[in-house]
C-alpha cells in the first residue's frame, strides 16, 4: 500500500515507521522540517514539509494514488479538513483522523470518518485502521501498556521454531491453542500447522507484529 501521513509527531513518525517497517511506501507531511528528525536517518519514504490540508501540498505528496491517509497532527481541525480532502476531493478510501475532542469525534464518525482518541495504542489502532490487519487484541493491560494478540501466520512459518518467529515479529510467544489444548510453549518449540498462536507485546508494536507474522520468514541468505 502507498500510505500518506499528515502529522510527524511522537504518533505519526512511530506510525509511519512500523508501516515501512511491514513493507508499505510512506510519505510523510509536516509543517516543521526539524520535526522528521523523529523518522530517522535511514527513513525511505518522503518527507514533505507544508500544511497537510493545502491541495497542493496534498498533490506532492503523491495523494491522488494513496491507498491510505492518516491524520495525526496535534489540531483537531487540521486534522479533519486534510482528512475530509483526501476523501473527498482525491477519494482516498481509508481515511483516519486522529481527534482530541470526544464530542466531535462521534459527530465525524457519522460522517464516514474513522476518528482514533489519544490513547496509548494509538499506533496499533491507526496501523489497524489503515492496513486492515486481521489481529484481534484478546487482552490490555488495565494501563494499556501491554497486549496480547492473535496472530494469522503465513504458512512458510509452520516447521519454524517460536525463537525465529519471536525474533521476526518482536513480540513474545505467550501460549499456543493446539490441537484445542494450552501450551506454554518454549524457544525451541516448532510451530504447527493448525496452531492458534498468541503474542504479548507492548502496545505500539501490536500491529506491527501481526502484520510481520503475515509475511513469509526472511530469507538467511
Amino acid at each position: 500500500m502507498y500510505v500518506v501521513v499528515m502529522g510527524c509527531g511522537r504518533v505519526g513518525s512511530s506510525l509511519a515507521r512500523a508501516l515501512v517497517r511491514v513493507g508499505h511506501e510512506v510519505t510523510v507531511i509536516d509543517r516543521d522540517p526539524s520535526a522528521f528528525l523523529r523518522l530517522g536517518e535511514d527513513f525511505p519514504g518522503e518527507q514533505i514539509v507544508g500544511v497537510g490540508f493545502d491541495r497542493d501540498v496534498l498533490i506532492r505528496s503523491g495523494i491522488e494514488r494513496a491507498d491510505a491517509f492518516a491524520a495525526v497532527s496535534s489540531g483537531d481541525n487540521s486534522n479533519i479538513i486534510s482528512a475530509r480532502v483526501s476523501r473527498e476531493t482525491f477519494g482516498v478510501e481509508r481515511v483516519v483522523a486522529r481527534i482530541y475532542d470526544a464530542k466531535r469525534a462521534a459527530v465525524y464518525e457519522r460522517l464516514g470518518i474513522p476518528t482514533i482518541a489519544t490513547v496509548p495504542w494509538t499506533t496499533d489502532r491507526f496501523l489497524t485502521a489503515l492496513i486492515g490487519d486481521s489481529g484481534t487484541t484478546t487482552w490490555r493491560d488495565p494501563t494499556g501498556t501491554v497486549a496480547v494478540a492473535q496472530l494469522t501466520l503465513h504458512d512458510e512459518w509452520y516447521g519454524r521454531t517460536v525463537r525465529d518467529l519471536e525474533r521476526a515479529v518482536g513480540a513474545r510467544v505467550a501460549f499456543i491453542i493446539r490441537f484445542g489444548q494450552g501450551l506454554l510453549p518454549e524457544s525451541k518449540t516448532m510451530v504447527q500447522a493448525d496452531d492458534i498462536v498468541y503474542v504479548a507485546a507492548t502496545s505500539g508494536s501490536v500491529g506491527e507484529a501481526v502484520a510481520l507474522a503475515g509475511k513469509p520468514p526472511a530469507s538467511e541468505d
